[in-house]
């Protein structure tokens, strides 16, 4: 909240109605008003008691009001869009966990995956093979993508040979990085969540740390396990206890949408309302995102043009921004620093670099965001200084080296059309 509070901004935050630990979902167990409130309706309690406050210390109602929130902070950021559409002027949504039960229902086929055989478990060592064979396939600089999306590096080219054993993978490994990559699709073939794309899987942390464990017999350690576990246990079936391995992925999605779809999931792409209302929505994510794939974001930006008759419908209200390594919510290799919302600071709060000052200047100026200025520090430390900056491009659009000036600087790449 510093960073809202120094901007000069009056800020509130809730804890969604329950209270616990970030992987913690004992309290939802048996209280579906719980499950409610932590879905949509504290978010929205909190905008509107939070307007009253500062309306009886003022005197006068808030002129403008913003929300900002990633990872989940994002899912309630695009409920507040959907479900809520006078509630705030203008959204930014980072990395949102809009397609919840679908994300945690892909979580169930990933783990099941890494623990198919026992040889299915991919080693950190392995995970760095596997990233530099991507940015090898795709023309990777600096470690990462600059656009994931058009690479289509497959992992079957790293299948050991006989007699090799070094900068190679075996059968079982590769099928499990093949399904992480993938997603999750119904039995008709149709993509239900895309997968995680490549360049991103080694650390540090990515999939490590969300996905594949850094040790062997240690994806029950994941983040996306406790996520998934939690979730399935406390929330969708009500059973402590309830093991992830013998379940089918597909099915387990069609009860978590029954039982918490409507409160949880925050995708429906009919964003008329808030388009109608005048809001701004400010989207982004980072394309090595090892919690919630990058192309979830896609999606949903494609259905809500879809939804509003394409892409020039909704340019002028709805604006997604990708970022090249960077990892979920911030960090990574790729230039992450934007301001206030998860992560680390911005280095000034102009428009230019801070994704709320740019909403700001969107809702209260009328001047859409063409490019945001992302920074990285030395070893992520502000006080060490900007190492590079680069800039994030509204979707489609892709930042590409001008071929001149150095790779470091901003100035040197032009937002552009993507690669066919």
């Amino acid at each position: 909240m510093d960073w809202g509070l120094e901007g000069g901004y009056a800020v509130s935050g809730s804890d969604t109605g329950h209270s616990g630990g970030s992987l913690d979902a004992a309290w939802a167990l048996g209280h579906p008003e719980k499950i409610i409130d932590f879905g949509w309706r504290a978010i929205h309690e909190t905008a509107s008691t939070s307007k009253a406050i500062i309306e009886a210390y003022y005197a006068k109602a808030p002129a403008r009001s913003y929300f900002a929130g990633c990872s989940d902070g994002g899912r309630e950021a695009l409920m507040e869009a959907e479900r809520f559409p006078k509630d705030y002027d203008g959204i930014v949504a980072g990395a949102p966990a809009n397609f919840w039960t679908q994300l945690l229902s892909n979580g169930v086929s990933v783990d099941q995956a890494l623990t198919a055989t026992p040889g299915s478990w991919i080693s950190p060592e392995k995970l760095a093979v596997v990233t530099d064979a991507a940015l090898k396939a795709c023309h990777g600089e600096n470690g990462f993508l600059d656009d994931p999306g058009a690479c289509h590096f497959d992992a079957s080219s790293l299948v050991c040979k006989a007699g090799q054993t070094d900068q190679c993978l075996s059968a079982p490994q590769v099928a499990a990085p093949k399904t992480i990559y993938s997603g999750l699709h119904d039995a008709s073939g149709n993509t239900i969540i895309p997968g995680y794309p490549p360049g991103g899987e080694s650390g540090p942390p990515a999939w490590p740390l969300w996905l594949t464990g850094a040790e062997p017999k240690r994806v029950e350690g994941t983040l996306i396990y406790a996520f998934v576990n939690g979730y399935f246990s406390d929330m969708v079936f009500d059973k402590p206890g309830w093991d992830l391995h013998s379940q089918s992925p597909t099915d387990d999605l069609a009860d978590a949408q029954k039982k918490t779809g409507s409160a949880i999931d925050s995708a429906d792409p009919d964003l008329s309302a808030f388009r109608d209302a005048g809001g701004k929505l400010l989207q982004y994510h980072g394309w090595s995102d090892a919690a919630i794939p990058a192309q979830s974001s896609i999606l949903y930006y494609e259905e809500v043009a879809a939804k509003l008759g394409g892409v020039d419908n909704v340019k002028s209200f709805y604006r997604l921004f990708m970022a090249p390594g960077m990892q979920h919510c911030g960090l990574g290799l790729g230039p992450n620093a934007v301001g206030g919302v998860f992560g680390l600071p911005s280095p000034s709060r102009d428009p230019t670099h801070d994704v709320v000052a740019a909403l700001a200047h969107w809702v209260e100026d009328g001047k859409a965001p063409d490019q945001i200025i992302a920074t990285r520090y030395r070893d992520d430390d502000p006080s060490k200084g900007v190492v590079a900056q680069r800039p994030w491009c509204p979707y489609p659009a892709v930042a590409r080296y001008s071929g001149q000036g150095d790779r470091s600087d901003a100035a040197s790449y032009a937002c552009t059309a993507p690669a066919k």
